[in-house]
């Protein structure tokens, strides 16, 4: 049985079916916000609908107004001009009514880390008013339905990161709503989790709800049955995405026969190219899209072969083309020097808290100017691993070294060639963007005239100007991912160690983050990589693949994709094998035991 909402009256203004067709539950008519102090309105004369029983994908750039529309549409905020109609309530005048038949689960995790599952849903009942048997009724409910019966007197703060999202989701839908708001549900979740997600939320619609998702991962944004495209506080496309699909219809093309270790050449190469609009790296391919009217520019070696256009390609499109394939900040580094010896080396690493052993027997090497990957699904080690190399935690057994230095032993020296982009936001909140720059170039050695062109610099590539008497703790998303790799590089690293450095940020300025990335590469910088886009995944020269700690599969995109491939799956993704290779090992483990 489908997880279905309590029934409701039957009744046009609850977006049920009348004789002209189904109406819709959410209207918004010339819908308009500005902020004080803002330069341009967050929000510019939207026009949308949302259905019942159907998914509306939210999608666009940061800064684009998707929050926004999500907390005027629940009634948490008013619009300067134009109206939010939900179940037949003014979003200005009944927002009380409209909390009634509403879920939003907000883009940050809300909920009390220092509370258990099972009190963080107690608390939200409460708000709810779902009492006495109903309200066991519906726990019983909403922890099979997300699966977290086993984990009712966790913590939330000890919680993986899809059993967060879980969490939030069943606290969203304890009050029954009409329909659900979902402000980027995913970011910083696995691909198991992610899909599992979905699933939850789709099984939803068969029950009647109406959901808004909001997200990043622009696969998502590809299944659901109508997407609203915002850039800038304006709607730029609203309909089924295999719409928007045709508008890069015959522009999509893969270099192939370019040889494995002239890929990031290649595609900074042509992203310079008049023709080319974006292009990424996509195993030992090089994808590219054409500007309307362009074809194909000369390869040195290959051919180019026409591919199938999908949603990223129509959004990247729509919003004008991809940031290019200079990267001034690679350009200001000098070229490392070569050296035979492995740069990052990792002997038998295993880290135990107590009796969990978070990382077991961690073996890899990784060569000047590689980029190397760590997959793995949330809780899997990956981050535990990165701050081993980092010498910010001491392993339990076995040893971390990186440039020759071993990290036990000398970690001092090593950490002044290394740079660290942390998984959560590790900068000073309290701290203005200016003053994080100072404080952290301070920390790397940097002073006098160079620390000042170096900061000088760095506000310049990131575009951090109007930015730099802010709190970071305030800055936008994609803002405060630019000042935190800003921060890792300004005393030119030899080795970058980055954990999830453009989770949840949009896709453009993720292929600002690559260009930067690739760029730096090619100047011999060595890059350790961890993160959930599987096809920033493709990027990597070689990927380890994390799971309950142990490495059970190392090798490049291709060599993880032939790993997975059956007969009943011929062409598998990086996320086919993602989810096949921890399928094998749980029934190996099973198997075992």
């Amino acid at each position: 049985m489908p997880f279905a909402p309590e029934s409701f009256p039957q009744d046009t203004a609850q977006g049920l079916v009348t004789a002209a067709g189904p109406a819709p539950l959410v209207v918004v008519q010339g819908l308009c916000k500005q902020f004080p102090g803002g330069a341009a309105p967050a929000l510019q004369g939207i026009d949308a609908t949302v259905f019942a029983g159907r998914m509306t994908g939210l999608v666009g750039p940061d800064g684009a107004g998707k929050t926004t529309l999500l907390r005027l549409m629940v009634g948490l905020m008013h619009g300067n001009a134009g109206s939010v109609t939900v179940a037949g309530h003014n979003a200005a005048t009944q927002a009380e009514a409209i909390h009634e038949v509403t879920g939003y689960m907000p883009q940050k995790f809300g909920l009390y880390e220092d509370l258990t599952v099972l009190e963080n849903l107690t608390l939200y009942a409460d708000l709810r008013h779902v009492v006495g048997k109903a309200r066991q009724e519906r726990f019983q409910q909403l922890l099979h339905f997300t699966d977290l019966e086993r984990f009712q007197k966790r913590l939330a703060g000890k919680l993986s990161g899809g059993m967060k999202q879980k969490l939030g989701l069943a606290c969203a839908l304890l009050g029954n709503p009409r329909l659900l708001l979902l402000d980027e549900p995913s970011v910083g979740v696995d691909p198991i989790s992610r899909r599992e997600l979905w699933g939850m939320v789709r099984e939803l619609l068969d029950g009647g709800m109406g959901v808004v998702w909001s997200t990043a991962y622009l696969d998502e944004a590809e299944k659901c049955d109508t997407v609203i495209l915002l850039n800038q506080g304006v709607k730029l496309y609203d309909g089924p995405p295999k719409s928007l699909l045709q508008s890069v219809a015959g522009r999509v093309f893969q270099a192939r026969g370019v040889q494995e270790h002239d890929r990031r050449r290649v595609l900074t190469h042509l992203l310079q190219q008049e023709s080319v609009m974006d292009g990424v790296i996509q195993g030992r391919y090089v994808r590219v899209t054409l500007r309307e009217g362009a074809t194909t520019p000369p390869l040195e070696h290959g051919e180019w072969v026409a591919a199938a256009p999908c949603f990223e390609d129509a959004f990247i499109n729509a919003l004008g083309g991809g940031p290019g394939g200079r990267s001034r900040l690679a350009e200001s580094m000098e070229v490392k020097p070569v050296t035979d010896q492995a740069v990052i080396k990792a002997q038998d690493l295993t880290k135990c808290f107590g009796n969990f052993v978070a990382v077991k027997d961690n073996t890899f090497r990784i060569a000047r100017g590689e980029i190397f990957g760590l997959l793995g699904p949330n809780g899997a080690g990956k981050s535990t691993t990165f701050k081993m190399m980092c010498g910010l935690l001491q392993p339990t057994h076995g040893k971390a070294f990186v440039m020759g230095l071993d990290l036990k032993t000398a970690t001092s020296a090593a950490r002044s060639r290394i740079g660290y982009m942390a998984q959560k936001f590790s900068l000073y909140g309290q701290l203005n963007v200016l003053q994080n720059l100072k404080f952290f170039s301070g920390l790397y050695g940097l002073g006098g005239r160079l620390q000042k062109e170096r900061i000088d610099l760095m506000v310049s590539i990131f575009d951090l100007h109007a930015y730099l008497g802010m709190n970071a703790g305030v800055l936008p998303l994609g803002f405060k991912q630019r000042l935190a790799l800003a921060c890792s590089v300004m005393h030119h690293p030899d080795v970058l160690f980055l954990d999830e450095p453009t989770s949840g940020v949009d896709p453009i300025t993720r292929r600002e983050f690559w260009t930067h990335i690739n760029g730096m590469v090619e100047k011999g910088v060595t890059v350790m990589v961890t993160t959930h886009f599987m096809d920033e995944a493709e990027y990597c020269d070689r990927i380890g693949f994390i799971y309950r700690g142990e490495n059970i599969a190392t090798g490049s995109p291709d060599d993880l994709k032939a790993m997975a491939r059956t007969a009943a799956m011929p062409e598998p993704t990086l996320e086919d094998a993602f989810i096949t290779l921890v399928e094998r090992s749980d029934a190996a483990r099973e198997g075992a035991a």
